[in-house]
């Protein structure tokens, strides 16, 4: 594997993580914190397949589809929350 894609592939998720990082710490609302950290799970979980492609193993697999299943069921999770606390509005 060429090693320049490996090292722009690591600056593109260092940024990309420090922008995700920003938006917790920032974020004005409950919605903005926890997209930015299902952002941050998926550029953990990135990370993990970028080098288990270089490396040529898969000993992380394991830990990538964990990770995915902890993500996606989080983020349905706080979308059934954010659903219920709304205000039905009155459309007579």
């Amino acid at each position: 594997m060429n090693p320049v894609f490996v090292i722009v592939a690591i600056v593109a998720l260092g940024l990309a993580s420090a922008a995700a990082i920003y938006r917790i710490a920032k974020g004005p609302s409950l919605l903005d914190r926890v997209l930015a950290t299902d952002v941050l799970l998926s550029i953990v979980v990135t990370a993990l397949c970028i080098d288990m492609a270089v490396h040529r193993h898969l000993n992380n697999l394991v830990l990538v589809i964990s990770l995915t299943v902890v993500g996606f069921i989080g983020s349905v999770t706080v979308a059934r929350f954010v659903q219920d606390r709304k205000e039905p509005s009155d459309d007579r």
